[in-house]
């Protein structure tokens, strides 16, 4: 494998990085609380600075859910779950009676995912609930989730025609809809009567059935024509590490666990985007707890990208998705295309809690009893961007 690519800076001392998360954080838990919407319940939230909610009103469930989990992550949610009833009531005030959250102004004629516009819908809502239903979920726990939009899935024939027409030609996108899915999934054998329990484990057992057919044993990802083009081996990585969510929830073993990470530790460990750099994160951290497989090498990739990841922080506090200028393109809401959007380079929700799921996740892995309020990093319990498994894990060979 190649060597780690040399960056511009040295690596600090695990003292500086640690100060320089503390540091870090308190910046960014103050922009986070001066994204309150004016007029709004406590912590409703702008997703950024640029945001207009007269305008647009709707992005304020974004800029809420991402900024909700980003706080329960560093520690800034009060225990008292009864403290937040308001702003849990103005989420489930986005809800519908089936249980999707949409947001507010989105229209058949502003979204695409795909041509279907049911699939570009089912696409939207499954990621918009996910994560709406996890922001409830750190701030009032195990708060019982309306499920009925995914029912249709329990359905053997039904789940089994979806899968079929999933496109892994674009391994990214559908790695979204199958762990979103697999989150809605899960809830429901948590929290379902016994029937649906045993409807979603079979569900379950379907998916993991479909993936195992599917998955490239030379690089441990799902997609189509990964060798054929280097963006589209990386795209197979970012999709295929939503995919290994639902093996983590499970306390399944991963195949090919280990050509994941020698693929991850092929890439610089430097800044790419908010999605890719947590991706890469994601996979390795992961892995380290899991498997005896390079283990040293991970640890190094790693430091070196969290002092490139703190060195990105805005003057603000916040984090961008990725820098601006010329050229580059705007950030927009994901699946609307002809809807929100603002200049890459400013500090908003999305970016900064991916940014935060990355550090944290380093900084566990490299200081296991180490964090910066001393009470340990919060990860969301639902499975998708932000979960760190939590199960008991296999011991790794020293």
């Amino acid at each position: 494998m190649p060597p780690l690519t040399a960056v511009s800076r040295p690596v600090p001392t695990d003292l500086d990085l640690q100060t320089s998360i503390v540091e870090a954080r308190e910046r960014s838990l103050a922009w986070l609380h001066s994204m309150q919407a004016k007029g709004y319940p406590q912590g409703v939230l702008r997703i950024s600075a640029a945001h207009d909610t007269a305008q647009w009103p709707g992005m304020l469930l974004p800029g809420t859910y991402n900024g909700t989990i980003n706080r329960a992550l560093l520690g800034d949610l009060e225990r008292d779950s009864t403290l937040h009833q308001p702003l849990v009531q103005w989420l489930l005030g986005q809800r519908r009676s089936d249980g999707v959250f949409r947001i507010h102004g989105m229209r058949d004629d502003a979204v695409f995912k795909k041509p279907d516009l049911a699939e570009t819908w089912r696409y939207i809502d499954f990621h918009v609930t996910n994560y709406s239903l996890g922001a409830i979920d750190c701030l009032v726990p195990d708060h019982p989730a309306v499920l009925d939009f995914v029912r249709p899935m329990l359905e053997p024939l039904q789940l089994k025609s979806w899968l079929c027409e999933r496109d892994l030609r674009d391994p990214w996108l559908e790695g979204n809809n199958i762990v979103n899915l697999g989150s809605f999934l899960l809830l429901l054998v948590a929290q379902g009567d016994s029937t649906d329990q045993a409807a979603a484990r079979a569900a379950l057992q379907t998916l993991f059935d479909w993936h195992d057919r599917l998955q490239e044993p030379s690089t441990g990802f799902w997609g189509v024509g990964q060798h054929a083009h280097p963006e589209r081996l990386l795209h197979a990585m970012a999709g295929s590490m939503h995919n290994y969510h639902l093996w983590y929830a499970t306390g399944r073993t991963l195949a090919y666990q280990d050509r994941a990470v020698n693929y991850c530790l092929t890439q610089a460990p430097r800044i790419h985007s908010a999605c890719i750099d947590v991706d890469l994160v994601d996979l390795l951290v992961h892995a380290y707890r899991q498997i005896d497989h390079r283990r040293g090498e991970i640890r190094d990739w790693l430091r070196i990208l969290l002092a490139e990841l703190l060195a990105f922080q805005n003057a603000d506090g916040g984090f961008a998705d990725v820098r601006g200028g010329p050229g580059v393109a705007p950030r927009r809401q994901d699946g609307w295309a002809r809807g929100y959007q603002e200049v890459q380079g400013l500090s908003n929700t999305f970016a900064t809690w991916f940014r935060w799921i990355a550090i944290a996740m380093i900084a566990e892995c490299l200081w296991p009893e180490w964090s910066p309020t001393g009470s340990g990093w919060v990860f969301r319990r639902m499975v998708g961007i932000g979960y760190r498994q939590s199960r008991p894990l296999r011991e790794a060979q020293a």
